[in-house]
């Protein structure tokens, strides 16, 4: 008898490297999303330096939960990526295309808005992507003794795409709060005034597909309106950060609003996870048929315990020493 249910613990891991990238990459791809609208190219260049230090960093965890997803619950590869090519290679290229304009914007004068471009397009095409990933998982694959069977595009539908804009909303309400605690002047007062527009929008879009998921999974409607009714403290404590969030840009706190944010993501994405629990292959499949050999989840657990830490430490060291307000004609490059 195994002292520890270590399929329970990698899930745990992962779930924590998941929404690490969803609150660190998000706010950065949300930068991105709103690059065309900023009110001229001075505040384009404070919203980019205030990202450019921390960026690649934050992508450190979706290395992290890939890696985890391979080593402990390779039947999780063996659907999502037939499943997923298509988004997860969008979800890529925008990704190469943003990380690439970080270096060439500051370079390029005369073609400099072509790599405004290539920011803002990789931005939302990899924020789409990944919105829609949570949608396919949301409505679930065609499997059959753990092959997938479905289409390449079975995962582009109506929901995904709604699920896809709502991401896209996210990110950019978590860029426009990262924006106030990190810039000052007219760039702030920009970013003071769309924050309460985007919140509005995410609030939509997230009760929509609210609403919308229990017609797609009878089990979710099941787990939400039956005997569990101790699931409802999640979308009471995200209305609760959304409140929080509107009151902080009303009295113009600097700190607050992002961190409101962040609780609007995470209490969303523990409802999301206690809505399937355990299924990580819907809409059958749990993590223990998913898991690979305790042996192999064991020797790669111990490796994992030293990774983590780091990965933790060099990211709080990095956002400590990059503290404080960019300003125009400031920062990292």
């Amino acid at each position: 008898m195994e002292m520890f249910d270590l399929s329970l613990i990698w899930a745990i891991i992962i779930g924590f490297g998941v929404i690490m990238y969803v609150l660190m990459d998000g706010f950065d791809l949300g930068v991105g999303i709103l690059f065309p609208f900023a009110p001229d190219e001075g505040s384009r260049d404070v919203m980019m330096n205030s990202v450019a230090p921390v960026w690649d960093g934050n992508e450190t965890w979706l290395v992290l939960g890939g890696a985890g997803l391979l080593a402990a619950f390779p039947l999780v590869y063996s659907v999502f990526l037939p499943a997923l090519y298509i988004g997860v290679f969008l979800m890529l290229a925008g990704l190469i295309f943003r990380g690439i304009a970080f270096e060439f914007r500051f370079k390029s004068h005369r073609n400099r808005r072509w790599w405004n471009r290539a920011f803002c397009w990789g931005s939302a095409v990899a924020a789409f992507a990944q919105g829609a990933v949570v949608g396919t998982y949301i409505q679930g694959f065609a499997v059959e003794d753990f092959v997938y069977v479905g289409g390449p595009l079975d995962w582009l539908s109506p929901f995904t795409v709604l699920t896809g804009l709502g991401l896209m909303a996210g990110y950019a309400l978590l860029g426009a709060t990262w924006l106030i605690m990190k810039s000052e002047g007219h760039t702030q007062e920009w970013a003071y005034r769309l924050a309460p527009r985007l919140l509005l929008a995410v609030l939509a879009v997230f009760g929509l597909i609210s609403l919308w998921t229990p017609f797609i999974d009878a089990t979710v409607r099941d787990r939400w309106f039956g005997h569990l009714h101790l699931l409802w403290v999640f979308p009471v404590l995200a209305l609760a950060s959304a409140a929080w969030l509107w009151r902080s840009v009303q009295e113009r706190r600097e700190g607050q609003p992002f961190v409101a944010t962040l609780g609007l993501f995470v209490f969303t994405y523990l409802g999301l996870v206690a809505s399937k629990w355990p299924v990580i292959v819907p809409p059958d499949y749990t993590l223990w048929d998913a898991a690979s050999a305790p042996e192999s989840q064991l020797f790669l657990l111990l490796g994992m315990l030293f990774v983590i830490p780091i990965v933790l430490a060099y990211t709080a060291w990095t956002y400590w020493i990059f503290r404080g307000k960019v300003r125009e004609g400031e920062g990292y490059h």
